[in-house]
């Protein structure tokens, strides 16, 4: 039987169409459907490996009161986030998560968090956070990413559109080198591991919104978030702005949508 290009387009498209739909899971808290194919065991394994070696090639910072506070913040989130979890009987999605809070000796103003609750904080981010509201700001917003599994979602679409939905323990086996290339692009690494380039504008969105409920529920008031971004945009001065802020939404975006959803942030804050 002869199978022309057009139907095994058709074919490849049904075929994507079919995957997604058996292969959604839900954000927490947003409710948004997903795509994701790749298990979280896998995808914590790959982060817990990449982030040891970074820290073996990057210096931890020496200034033992910043670093507790790092961990502080962290460990508050952390304890918010497992509570919530606990109470809406979804403590399984949260199985394999080997929770660690460092804070790196480097004047790059930046921070971000793989899966399994694996967060680098750097130093040169601080004197922007100020104090612990403002960096649980910065780490409740980068843990959003990790909890609703945003890499992950990357990472299905790249195995979905480049290796045709092969599972990631096939791929990892049979084309280590492209699903080594997709893993790069899912989590922004760049050339060096632990510079994470940014998610997308949705995925940016949504980490804002889960953030400032996480730090809400740690105990941090999340109103405090509008001006730790407004220090952040006042750090542009017409140059390039600071990693941690490439290509994400634009200020004034970003400070609409912190003020639309910060009512419903305010009501898991208990002062």
């Amino acid at each position: 039987m002869k199978i022309t290009i057009a139907k095994l387009s058709i074919l490849s498209a049904f075929i994507y169409i079919a995957a997604h739909f058996s292969a959604c899971s839900t954000v927490p808290i947003t409710g948004r459907q997903q795509l994701n194919i790749v298990p979280a065991s896998q995808m914590m394994s790959m982060s817990f490996q990449q982030y040891d070696e970074f820290l073996k090639t990057n210096k931890l910072s020496s200034d033992s009161k910043q670093t507790a506070v790092v961990k502080n913040v962290g460990k508050k989130i952390q304890y918010a986030v497992e509570n919530y979890f606990a109470q809406k009987g979804m403590s399984a999605e949260l199985k394999g998560y080997k929770w660690e809070f460092n804070l790196i000796d480097s004047k790059e103003v930046n921070a971000w968090c793989m899966p399994g609750g694996k967060v680098v904080v750097y130093s040169g981010i601080l004197p922007v956070t100020l104090d612990e509201t403002g960096l649980a700001v910065v780490m409740g917003h980068e843990i959003a990413h990790a909890i609703a599994e945003h890499g992950s979602e990357r990472m299905s679409q790249g195995l979905m559109a480049e290796l045709g939905g092969m599972a990631l323990a096939t791929a990892l086996q049979e084309k280590p080198e492209q699903t080594q290339m997709l893993w790069m692009t899912a989590f922004g690494i760049g050339s060096q591991v632990g510079v994470m380039l940014p998610f997308s504008r949705l995925h940016e969105s949504e980490a804002d919104h889960l953030g400032l409920i996480f730090m809400a529920m740690a105990g941090y008031n999340p109103e405090k978030a509008i001006g730790f971004w407004e220090r952040m945009a006042k750090m542009k001065n017409g140059q390039a702005p600071p990693e941690f802020l490439s290509t994400h939404p634009s200020d004034a975006t970003r400070i609409a949508g912190i003020k639309k959803v910060l009512p419903e942030a305010m009501k898991y804050y208990k002062k």
